[in-house]
């Protein structure tokens, strides 16, 4: 395993740094401003629009597109931007991560839009693509995925009870979704919806997806979620929907009936070592902001930087901050090489450790700063409730321990038996 950056990713990681630099992190108030001067509005602010062309202009456009596209070589990576291995992106993603609400969306590599693009890449049909994935990739409109319910444990994707049902020509489409991200943007056309096609088949082949048009007859809006208070309104927010008797054409089904439950397997892989990659950008900007606070406040006659407890913080969050990021390379790097399928197990484990460890760092700093740390006026309160959710969200802790944990007992060779030094653990259990 060699993680040295090679010329590409110097090249694109000076880029995007420049790009923070100049522009994303001092149009951080101006989105603050726009936002407070348009409370009702749940669509990208001006502001947003403007990075969009600024990136595009830099070539810092849908980097989280693989060599040659999912839809093979010389693809959509060559049309659309992107082009770098998971390696490669890594630290651009962890980039991203230090402005979490403006850098992602500005490069066009924003949740859940990525993860749906890559569906739609890995599993739509030509006319698919067409209507869903170019205006994705253009950065023309938004989407939403749409699992998770309030009516049942998700945790257990097998619990879903929203119906798909074939009528003739038509799927109809019955259920309650919740906390489908940036599905109260205005701009949102498309609603990627998993349901029970056939309630009686096998566990994990009962389970497909439809695309739904966000504008179809019998979707609802209900309203937008809240996350430990703040609404995320800059991003288009977390929407609960109803469908009642939403009827699309057959051609909306994605893939086949009773691929849904493999295809979101597919989906979450990548998704979850993006969001980890994100993280470890937003717990530098914490020490970032660390830095300065301890330096510049004196609390018993000396800055807080001299103060014994702050120092093992800073050096325990260093510490953290670096073993994890060697771990979510060797992930990377190992999806690069062998496959999503035979990294799951490091990506379980990325999964389950960065949210947890940068909660931690997130927690330390917002003690450094005192009152002012879970105030508006400095951005570690909002950060720690962004990082809070990753335990949440593409799966929680729970899961994926009894999976890795699964997986680790079924080993039968002893550690000293192991003829070469072990790369990947073992095949993780999606299940």
């Amino acid at each position: 395993m060699d993680f040295a950056p090679d010329t590409t990713t110097r090249d694109i990681t000076d880029r995007v740094r420049d790009f923070l630099a100049d522009e994303v992190l001092p149009a951080e108030p101006v989105l603050a401003a726009q936002v407070a001067a348009t409370p009702g509005d749940w669509s990208f602010r001006p502001v947003v629009r403007d990075l969009q062309a600024a990136a595009r202009g830099r070539g810092l456009w849908n980097l989280f597109l693989p060599p040659g596209g999912p839809d093979g070589p010389g693809g959509l990576a060559a049309e659309r931007g992107g082009g770098l291995t998971n390696l490669q992106y890594a630290p651009v993603a962890e980039l991203t991560g230090y402005s979490p609400k403006l850098a992602p969306v500005a490069m066009n590599c924003a949740a859940p839009d990525t993860g749906n693009m890559e569906l739609l890449a890995h599993f739509a049909t030509p006319q698919q693509r067409e209507r869903w994935l170019d205006p994705l990739l253009e950065g023309e409109q938004r989407s939403a995925f749409c699992m998770t319910e309030p009516a049942v444990a998700s945790s257990d994707a097998t619990n879903i009870a929203t119906r798909i049902v074939r009528d003739g020509d038509e799927y109809v489409v019955t259920g309650r979704k919740w906390f489908a991200t940036g599905a109260m943007n205005p701009d949102c056309g498309l609603l990627v919806v998993m349901g029970k096609t056939d309630p009686g088949a096998a566990r994990h082949r009962q389970q497909s997806m439809v695309l739904v048009p966000r504008d179809t007859p019998g979707v609802t809006v209900v309203r937008g979620l809240t996350v430990l208070g703040y609404d995320d309104r800059d991003h288009g927010g977390h929407a609960e929907i109803v469908f009642d008797d939403v009827r699309v054409p057959a051609s909306a089904l994605l893939g086949g009936e009773g691929e849904g439950f493999a295809m979101a397997q597919a989906r979450l892989g990548p998704g979850r070592i993006h969001h980890c990659m994100r993280a470890l950008g937003t717990a530098e900007r914490a020490l970032d902001l660390v830095r300065e606070r301890a330096a510049d406040r004196v609390a018993f006659g000396a800055p807080l930087a001299d103060q014994g407890v702050v120092r093992e913080w800073v050096a325990t969050s260093r510490i953290e901050i670096e073993s994890l990021r060697l771990l979510v390379l060797k992930t990377a790097w190992l999806m690069d090489t062998v496959g999503n399928k035979a990294a799951m197990t490091e990506i379980q484990a990325i999964k389950i450790a960065v949210p947890r460890a940068v909660g931690q760092i997130l927690d330390r700093a917002v003690q450094v700063f005192g009152a002012a740390g879970v105030s508006g006026d400095h951005p570690l309160a909002e950060l720690l409730a962004g990082v809070r959710t990753l335990r949440l969200a593409d799966g929680p802790d729970e899961v994926h321990l009894a999976s890795l944990g699964r997986a680790e007992l079924r080993r039968r060779a002893p550690y000293l038996a192991r003829v070469a030094p072990e790369l990947s653990t073992v095949e993780g259990d999606p299940t």
